[in-house]
C-alpha cells in the first residue's frame, strides 16, 4: 500500500459509495474499485462488505481507516513543516555568541522570534576561537565573534567595530573621559578574557605597537566578576565598548581609549561551500539591517 491508496481508502469509507468517492477523487470508479480490490488482495482480509446502497466497513476496514488517517495527517503535516523549514519560517537557529556578545542582542532575538515564531534555538557563548571550532564542526551554523582570527574556511560579514575604554572605581577617577595608553601603563590592570585569546590578545597587541609595558595583575574570563573586581578598586581594567553598554549599573567610571591601535572589530561567520539553511539565511538578514543601524 502507499500513500495515494489509502486516501482513496478514506474516500470510499467517508462516501459510503464507489462512485460518490471517485466522484470527490476526480478519478473513474474502475480504477478505484481495483485499488480497493488490491488493498484487500495485499492485507489478506475483506475492508469493504458491499450490499444493495451502501458499503459497509468491516473491522479490519475500521482499523485500517483509523491508522490511514493519522498517516496522511502526518504527510501533510511533514510537508508542511519541510516547507516552513526551507523557507525559515520553522527549523532551529544555531548559533554561537562570543563572550562579549552583542549590544541589543535580547532585542534582536525578540525580532527575529516575532517574525519567526516557530524558529527553536540553540545557543553558544564563548571564546571567538572555540566558536570558530563549532562552526567548523557543525556544531553551529552561524557565529558571532571578534576579529581579526584566521578565517580561511569562513565566510565573514563585518557587523561593526568599536574601541576600548579603560574602567576604574568610582572611588577614584584618575583621568576624564579620554586617555592614551601611555597614561594608564603603570595601573594595577585586570586583562578581559585568557591569554592568547581576542581581546586578551588585542590590548597586549597595542601596548606592544606602542612600545609600552602594562602592569598586568590579573587575567579574568568572566566579565560579572572583572567588573566587581574593578568597582571594589582591585585593579582597573581595559574592556571593549559593548561591555560599557551591556553593564551600566556597576560602580565604575570610563575613559575612552583614543589610541588609534585599539579597537575590535566583531563579524558574523559561516562555513564557506556548506548549505545555510533558510533559518540562518533570515536572521543574517535581520543582523545585517540591525548592524548598519547602529
Amino acid at each position: 500500500m502507499d500513500i495515494r491508496q489509502l486516501r482513496y481508502f478514506i474516500a470510499i469509507v467517508e462516501e459510503r459509495k464507489i462512485t460518490a468517492a471517485a466522484e470527490r477523487l476526480h478519478i473513474s470508479q474502475p480504477p478505484l474499485s481495483q485499488h480497493l480490490k488490491a488493498m484487500e488482495d495485499e492485507l489478506g482480509t475483506k475492508l469493504i462488505e458491499r450490499n444493495a446502497k451502501y458499503l459497509e466497513v468491516t473491522e479490519a476496514g475500521k482499523a485500517l481507516y483509523k491508522y490511514a488517517l493519522q498517516m496522511t495527517q502526518l504527510m501533510e503535516e511533514a510537508g508542511i513543516e519541510v516547507k516552513e523549514v526551507g523557507k525559515g519560517v520553522s527549523g532551529r537557529l544555531a548559533i554561537g555568541i562570543n563572550t562579549f556578545s552583542v549590544v541589543g542582542l535580547p532585542e534582536l532575538l525578540h525580532q527575529f522570534h516575532k517574525e519567526f515564531p516557530k524558529v527553536t534555538y540553540k545557543i553558544h557563548q564563548n571564546e571567538s576561537a572555540y566558536l570558530c571550532q563549532l562552526v567548523k564542526d557543525r556544531i553551529v551554523e552561524l557565529a558571532i565573534i571578534r576579529l581579526p582570527l584566521e578565517l580561511d574556511i569562513f565566510s565573514v560579514l563585518h557587523l561593526h567595530t568599536e574601541p576600548f575604554y579603560f574602567i576604574t572605581s568610582n572611588k577614584k577617577q584618575p583621568f576624564n573621559r579620554q586617555v592614551m595608553l601611555a597614561d594608564i601603563q603603570n595601573h594595577p590592570l585586570i586583562l578581559p578574557s585568557t591569554e592568547g585569546m581576542g581581546v586578551h590578545y588585542l590590548i597586549l597587541e597595542a601596548f606592544s605597537k606602542a612600545q609600552l609595558q602594562p602592569n598586568i595583575i590579573a587575567d579574568c574570563s568572566d566579565i560579572s566578576l572583572l567588573l566587581d573586581l574593578v568597582a571594589s578598586d582591585f585593579g582597573s581594567a581595559i574592556v571593549p565598548e559593548t561591555v560599557i553598554k551591556q553593564y551600566k549599573n556597576y560602580n565604575i567610571h570610563a575613559s575612552k581609549i583614543t589610541d588609534t591601535e585599539l579597537s575590535a572589530s566583531t563579524g558574523l561567520i559561516w562555513l564557506k561551500n556548506h548549505y545555510l539553511s533558510r533559518t540562518a539565511q533570515n536572521f543574517t538578514s535581520l543582523l545585517t539591517e540591525y548592524s548598519n543601524q547602529i
